[in-house]
């Protein structure tokens, strides 16, 4: 925040967010580079710093000699009162510098209620929200991670997207800029030549040369030797992803038919156990972290998991360092694993069924069974676990009433084995279960399907309360149901959405994403404003036959693959993992030989 004066730190709650400074952030003097780029997270630092895509890209842009990357996250409303009290702009963590001052700014798009905080986040850095009204001079404005795969909500406010994995095209993009006639005269013309020389490199959109070139994403095929982060920024304050993070593999093809990252994220690739040992090693040198956690989308499907685990411990474990993992899969093999990883620090587990019933796991490709989860959770009591997470999720295509009581009898007879299983020790036991609403998304089988309403999602969560109400050691948290409504309306817009976006923000909508600060009424009504229900528009029918809003953007899996998967939720029937018998037809097989060199034949 510029020199951050006593006065600053003293009106703020938390004045760890701002200092800057922490031990491994990037010092240079920006005379000396050819490029300054700004790398925005639209959230807090607490919920930004613990974003591993954005330490792998800061550590990428300053391993470059002409470039400089520095970090802005948004602050708090005590920090934005202040700022817009004292006429002062959002500067960078590592040189103070405001927004408006950089080459570049670069948002990482990870969920749809982000969206206010995109435009609060430059309207603090002074920089004009709105493409065809930035000045020349002004930085561009560089959008990725996962909502970019439906760029058309934002578009009037970015000059490109990236689609996909950024750590070979962003070097691309600062090499074209450095050479462009834009980086020492920068004029309108200039601005226009370098973004149509951009708009020429593979996975780079930009959308004011409109959706006629079909844009297909980036994929980093030789993620064994892809960039990692190995000494990332340590926060001065507690994050919430406070450890070390070591990213074993990339992609899943287990194909469940609501998850967008299993269908974005393909294919799968795999770094090997030496690698990653090493690696590892590096990131608590150079961090000092007690806890390393593994990242995937789902670990035990590394192809040498047990191996990763044991050669870990073995280097690990006699420097204290514990190893973490994110939910497991629903099998007794998974507890096996966790019994191996929590050697050192013994945490709760995590499993995610998803759906109570049979029928309704079929539908949505879950591949797992009652009996699965049974056999994992009586595994994990029998070898001391006490505390369990379970997800699930409501709202499904095809959900009934019955389906919505299948979860709370699901979790009763799992009360019941723990009972059975710990005996005297059942009072230690504690079972969160969080329910989410489903939200469809694009790029993924349901991406046509109708979204429950309001009322829909009120009285399936008043049900579960009803059923398991007199389960004291089961505590519920449910997604909110408005939120969940609005956050879909907003992954299936187009770009006639960016009007209300921007309105909203106008009129005060910011942290959407934080249940106590979201209000749907202002929505409604700045909606309303614009001749707009959002009650109708978020009813209204998707036809498979119909345009999509995102129909250019070429996420690799095909929508003919998208519209079979479909036709089989309907039918209940389950499409096997392609790394685990024959290619399913998504629309990758141009990579099946990158797949094949990774261990994931068929993909």
């Amino acid at each position: 925040m510029g020199c951050i004066s006593d006065d600053f730190l003293q009106h703020v709650e938390t004045p760890a967010r701002y200092l800057g400074l922490e031990h491994n952030s990037v010092v240079k003097d920006p005379a000396s580079v050819a490029v300054r780029f700004a790398l925005c997270y639209p959230e807090t630092y607490e919920i930004g710093m613990s974003h591993l895509g954005s330490q792998i890209l800061y550590s990428l842009i300053n391993s470059l000699s002409h470039s400089y990357c520095e970090r802005v996250y948004h602050p708090w409303l005590d920090a934005v009162e202040y700022l817009r009290e004292h006429d002062l702009p959002l500067k960078s963590l590592e040189t103070h510098t405001p927004l408006s001052g950089f080459d570049f700014v670069g948002l990482t798009l990870q969920h749809e209620l982000n969206y206010t905080n995109v435009l609060s986040l430059l309207d603090l850095g002074r920089v004009t929200l709105r493409t065809d009204q930035r000045r020349p001079d002004e930085p561009l404005v560089i959008g990725g991670g996962p909502c970019a795969y439906n760029p058309e909500p934002l578009a009037p406010f970015f000059d490109f997207f990236v689609i996909g994995e950024g750590e070979e095209v962003v070097v691309e993009i600062l090499d074209l800029y450095v050479a462009s006639d834009f980086h020492t005269n920068r004029t309108a013309e200039t601005r226009l030549a370098l973004l149509r020389q951009l708009d020429e490199v593979e996975g780079v959109y930009v959308p004011q040369f409109g959706t006629g070139r079909r844009v297909t994403k980036r994929v980093v095929e030789d993620f064994e030797h892809a960039h990692a982060s190995l000494a990332p920024v340590v926060p001065h304050s507690q994050i919430v992803h406070d450890r070390g993070q070591l990213e074993i593999n990339r992609g899943c093809t287990r194909g469940c038919r609501f998850c967008q990252a299993g269908m974005i994220y393909r294919p799968v690739r795999e770094r090997s156990v030496q690698t990653l040992v090493d690696q590892a090693t590096q990131i608590v040198d150079n961090t000092g972290y007690d806890e390393v956690s593994l990242v995937s989308l789902n670990c035990p499907d590394y192809s040498n998991i047990l191996t990763l685990v044991d050669r870990l411990h073995e280097q690990l474990a006699p420097r204290r360092v514990a190893l973490g993992l994110p939910s497991l899969r629903t099998d007794s093999f998974s507890v096996e694993l966790a019994e191996r990883v929590q050697r050192v620090k013994k945490t709760g587990l995590t499993f995610a069924p998803e759906a109570g019933s049979q029928c309704l796991r079929d539908g949505i490709n879950k591949g797992v069974t009652e009996e699965n989860l049974m056999d994992a959770a009586r595994a994990a009591f029998d070898n001391g676990w006490h505390r369990l997470k379970l997800y699930f999720m409501i709202g499904l295509p095809g959900e009934t009433e019955d389906d919505v009581r299948a979860i709370a009898d699901l979790i009763n007879k799992v009360m019941l084995l723990a009972r059975e299983v710990l005996g005297k020790d059942k009072g230690r036991l504690a079972i969160g279960v969080s329910v989410a609403s489903f939200i469809p998304k694009p790029h993924t089988p349901f991406q046509w399907a109708r979204q429950n309403t309001i009322e829909e999602l009120q009285a399936k969560q008043h049900l579960l309360r009803e059923l398991l109400a007199r389960q004291r050691q089961v505590k519920l948290s449910f997604h909110g149901a408005d939120q969940a409504l609005l956050e879909g309306l907003l992954a299936r817009g187009g770009r006639d959405w960016a009007d209300l976006i921007e309105a909203a923000y106008r009129s005060g909508a910011v942290f959407e994403g934080w249940s106590d600060r979201f209000s749907f009424e202002l929505w409604q009504r700045v909606a309303a404003e614009r001749n707009l229900d959002l009650l109708v528009e978020a009813a209204r029918e998707w036809s498979p036959d119909g345009p999509l809003p995102w129909d250019h953007i070429d996420c690799g899996v095909t929508k003919e693959f998208l519209l079979r998967e479909l036709r089989q939720a309907e039918a209940q029937e389950t499409t096997q993992d392609c790394r685990r018998g024959h290619c399913s037809g998504c629309g990758l097989m141009e990579l099946a030989q990158v797949c094949a060199e990774q261990g994931a034949p068929g993909v």
